[in-house]
């Protein structure tokens, strides 16, 4: 009977090893396997996806075998390591180990979305439209839901944004994006308004922010942000309009085709700093950390008014006599390629 109890015994551990050894071998099949690829490919995980059900995906459409061994390989060796969304990139004659080493580490598709310098909100939300990888929501909302919808009711969006450039994945809504730019300027304008100079005619950052936005729009030459920070406080503290043509552009809105005349120089808006005095209400333009450094550390001096050469740079001058001067030489005299900014840089021939 004992001799029996031995030989069943003997029996089943010889069965439970050739059992372990088999599941081994399947296992080892189904990961050392090549995806059966002829060129690369991108998959997606949508949010919420599970392993197997991925996986049991790829096996429909022929991308791989075994992939009931597979999940139990992820069952009772992955158990705790989550799956993250996104896209991740396939190439022919990756094993499914490596795979799944992708999906371990998480090493989805990145893509990239650039905010400028200079744009305007309008132009922010049309950029975002565009990213057929976002998860696009913004789409039919107003301004004024679409603050509401960022946790920011009654905020005018204009300026809102640090214009940087943004790392998304597949999946990623517009709304989260736009939440991290307009985090990243709250942060970057409450460090400068802490390190700001004394004596400043603002009673608050989003004044310093409205002011970087003309300066931003006025010059995309470096070293002249300062002066033109220090034109327009000087004139602020003696009661001048600031009388910037930037404004009047963003006061038309959709009208301006490229030109300002006589009349829209005297057109009352809002904005036409050439008919309000101070500041505009709102920034006109997405603003970078120089912009608003210029502005909370103006350049000292004493001009009062600058006018653009042509190239992108600026002639400042101390009087009216020596700026209409410089408006007949550079403004009534114009060049065939006269530029009131930068020339844009030329393709690399690489």
């Amino acid at each position: 009977m004992i001799r029996k109890l031995l030989l069943l015994l003997e029996g089943g551990v010889l069965l439970a090893a050739v059992l372990v050894v088999f599941v081994a071998w399947q296992q080892h099949s189904a990961l050392q396997q090549p995806l059966n690829l002829s060129e690369e490919r991108l998959i997606e995980v949508p949010a919420g996806a599970t392993p197997g059900g991925v996986l049991n995906r790829l096996e429909s459409e022929g991308l791989l075998h075994g992939a009931f061994w597979l999940r139990q390989y992820w069952r009772f060796n992955l158990a705790n390591q989550p799956l993250h969304s996104g896209e991740y990139r396939l190439t022919p004659g990756l094993k499914v180990v490596d795979m799944l080493a992708l999906w371990r580490r998480g090493e989805v598709v990145q893509y990239s979305l650039t905010l400028v310098e200079g744009w305007s909100f309008r132009q922010v939300r049309a950029a975002l439209a565009r990213q057929d990888k976002l998860k696009l929501t913004l789409g039919e909302l107003s301004d004024a839901e679409l603050m509401k919808r960022l946790g920011q009711p009654g905020v005018n969006p204009e300026g809102r944004f640090f214009p940087d450039t943004y790392s998304f994945v597949r999946g990623m809504s517009d709304l989260d994006l736009l939440k991290q730019a307009y985090a990243r300027l709250q942060d970057v304008l409450a460090e400068e308004w802490q390190g700001r100079a004394e004596g400043l005619p603002y009673k608050e950052p989003y004044d310093a922010l409205i002011m970087a936005s003309m300066i931003e729009k006025e010059t995309g030459v470096p070293q002249e942000r300062g002066e033109i920070a220090g034109v327009f406080v000087r004139r602020l503290r003696n009661g001048m309009r600031l009388q910037t043509d930037p404004t009047v552009i963003y006061g038309m809105g959709e009208r301006y085709t490229g030109k300002i005349t006589r009349a829209d120089l005297r057109e009352p808006t809002p904005y036409n700093t050439y008919t309000i005095d101070g500041m505009p209400p709102t920034p006109i333009a997405l603003v970078g950390r120089e912009a608003i450094h210029a502005a909370l550390h103006p350049a000292p001096g004493s001009s009062l008014y600058f006018v653009a050469r042509g190239d992108g740079s600026h002639v400042f001058s101390d009087s009216l006599d020596e700026h209409n001067r410089a408006v007949r030489e550079y403004q009534l005299k114009r060049r065939a390629d006269y530029r009131s900014s930068p020339a844009p840089a030329k393709p690399s021939n690489q």
